[in-house]
């Protein structure tokens, strides 16, 4: 089975959920399910029916948080050299060559990724074009409102 990269703090969040799914979630809609058979007739039971379908949803999100867990290769960018190139994991200072824009974007699992938060998926364009090259490089990303230039400016291994 491949490995899937992510961050130790792509990890931790992961395991928090997990963790709240277990002895949080799954006890309390238990308990809803075990109220709800005691009121009767469950064909008619509106409150029986959503705690059942509330148990398979969090079953079914425990079953893919521990498959992800189980596949994941957690990186930890800040135990690796700081050798200015583009990883997985590190933080990198964009320059657009056009507009004098500059951006960060950290690199992250797709899981992980969060545009708003500057997380990017080191499966999205921008990533693919950035790994490997190195603080200072030119790097053309192809998008979907044209091919943007930008330079490295930093790397960061935060």
């Amino acid at each position: 089975m491949n490995k899937v990269p992510m961050t130790v703090n792509g990890e931790q969040r992961l395991r928090e959920e997990l963790d709240q799914l277990k002895s949080v979630e799954r006890p309390k809609v238990i308990s809803a399910i075990a109220e709800a058979r005691e009121h009767g007739d469950l064909k008619e039971n509106a409150e029986y029916h959503a705690a059942r379908e509330q148990q398979g949803f969090i079953e079914g999100r425990i079953q893919e948080i521990e498959s992800k867990l189980s596949t994941a290769q957690i990186i930890d960018v800040t135990k690796m050299p700081k050798t200015g190139k583009v990883i997985f994991g590190v933080t990198v200072e964009l320059l657009n060559l056009e507009t004098d824009d500059e951006v960060r974007y950290q690199i992250v699992g797709e899981d992980e990724a969060d545009i708003k938060a500057g997380k990017i998926s080191v499966t999205s364009p921008i990533a693919r074009a950035l790994i490997g090259k190195q603080e200072g490089d030119v790097v053309n990303v192809r998008t979907p409102g044209g091919d943007v230039e930008y330079e490295i400016s930093g790397v960061e291994h935060l």
